[in-house]
């Protein structure tokens, strides 16, 4: 059963690894399509990033430890993601456009951290149940896609290469398989999964909330806006219809 955990955990973040080379459909791909296509993603990924913090990680700690300490685990998960973006200058630039790193290495640096902690978040729901951590991969990989077509062409902008600026972003994408290894092996540790169940929730929530919402708030077409929010709806109600079917 370990060992079966582990392979799912391996497999997702390698998965997860090999999105840094989208990126390079930015140089073949018609922009208007593009920008529609990551709206719609944007705003599914936002209802079910959400949908995954209270519906499964939370939930699931709750079962085994107190409220209090659930949500103050929450809390510090949504801290660090804050403090992340904050000094690190991490950011997801979800237009397939970004004018914020200063420096194509920080975001490389920020961006490897960030990685690090998806893998630990793959692996605490996989430690959930496999129908919940693949589910949870797709939704890591669907707000990659746009964070790696951004920084893809910031890395180009400052002076890379792009076969190089390819490479850079693969190994910092790698880093979340060296997250999941190591979330899968401390998970032994007594009470790990119970903490890091709802340290991952904030930082879905955090994601979704402080990243995500926000690209959405930016369409001010009523049509649009309502589409936004239907796809929105559409993701929470898919992570719901996850825990009815498969639990956890």
């Amino acid at each position: 059963m370990a060992l079966s955990v582990l392979l799912w955990i391996l497999l997702a973040t390698i998965i997860n690894s090999l999105i840094a080379f989208v990126g390079v459909i930015t140089l073949w791909c018609n922009e208007k399509t593009l920008r529609k296509t990551l709206f719609i993603l944007v705003a599914f990924s936002a209802g079910a990033l959400l949908g995954g913090a209270f519906l499964h990680l939370a939930a699931e700690s709750l079962e085994a430890m107190g409220a209090n300490s659930v949500f103050l685990l929450l809390l510090t998960g949504f801290s660090v993601f804050f403090l992340l973006e904050k000094f690190l200058h991490w950011h997801h630039c979800h237009e397939g456009k970004c004018d914020v790193h200063p420096f194509t290495y920080l975001i490389l640096f920020g961006d490897g951290i960030h990685n690090f902690i998806d893998g630990l978040i793959i692996a605490a729901s996989f430690l959930v149940n496999p129908a919940f951590g693949i589910v949870t991969t797709l939704m890591i990989i669907s707000h990659e896609v746009p964070q790696e077509l951004g920084d893809f062409g910031v890395l180009v902008y400052g002076g890379m290469k792009k076969k190089k600026a390819l490479g850079y972003n693969f190994i910092s994408q790698l880093v979340s398989v060296a997250g999941g290894i190591i979330g899968f092996l401390i998970s032994g540790l007594g009470g790990f999964q119970e903490l890091l169940l709802p340290f991952a929730a904030g930082g879905f929530v955090y994601i979704a909330a402080s990243d995500l919402i926000p690209e959405l708030h930016k369409e001010i077409i009523p049509k649009k806006s309502i589409l936004a929010f239907g796809f929105f709806l559409v993701g929470i109600l898919f992570m719901l219809g996850i825990k009815l079917v498969f639990g956890g």
